[in-house]
């Protein structure tokens, strides 16, 4: 059984489950795991089969795409509360994974068991419901990203990434390159760009946004 604390975590975050009875929910939970992992860790990885559904309690996992050459794209990014709908897929269709997780500050989670995921998928219509729901909101945004990545230039999209994030904005320029699946040196150059416009100001890892309104219209342009 886990641990008073972590049910009520659990709860807090993830309330479709408080709809379980509490014999029903620990038993469902009785083989899952705790899981505390520092920044960079490796959740999973491309071509490795699934090990359970991750219930995140605390942290962050980048969900990224790698190519051959070594550049990488982040297709999405998994917060408390939410699910990896790559890990969904993977248990749904019983294929392994296409992409890989890496978590972006301290992670704690529970690795749900397979077989409890696929017993509140096939027992639990509104746990089937959030996660299907989880799906059709992670297309939109995989849509979104296939449209910029074609249609946008590089300029525009890290105008529009650098809008989106609350000032100042602690990252590197590399982690921003793999953001947008670009090379540092491009986006290094467009952020001096940026500086000189008066939009920004950069620091060591840390970005000051000056005129977000600035950098949004310019990346609707």
């Amino acid at each position: 059984m886990l641990p008073a604390n972590l049910s009520t975590r659990l709860l807090q975050h993830y309330p479709v489950l408080a709809g379980l009875d509490a014999a029903t929910l620990n038993d469902l939970l009785a083989g899952a795991s705790a899981v505390s992992l520092p920044p960079g860790a490796l959740v999973f990885d491309e071509n490795q089969s699934c090990q359970g559904f991750p219930l995140l309690l605390d942290g962050a996992i980048r969900v990224i795409k790698s190519a051959p050459s070594g550049r990488e794209l982040q297709l999405y990014r998994v917060l408390p509360g939410e699910s990896c709908i790559l890990t969904s897929s993977c248990l749904l269709g019983h294929t392994r994974y296409q992409a890989r997780g890496v978590t972006e500050t301290a992670t704690e989670l529970l690795l749900l068991p397979a077989g409890a995921f696929q017993i509140l998928i096939d027992t639990q219509p509104d746990f089937r419901e959030y996660v299907f729901h989880l799906f059709s909101d992670r297309l939109t945004d995989l849509m979104q990203l296939v449209s910029a990545v074609a249609f946008q230039k590089l300029d525009q999209r890290l105008a529009g990434l650098l809008a989106s994030k609350a000032s100042p904005i602690h990252a590197t320029h590399q982690s921003l390159a793999d953001e947008l699946g670009s090379a540092r040196e491009m986006v290094s150059r467009l952020l001096k760009g940026f500086a000189e416009q008066g939009w920004v100001k950069l620091h060591r890892e840390q970005i000051d946004v000056l005129q977000p309104e600035a950098l949004k219209q310019f990346s609707t342009l």
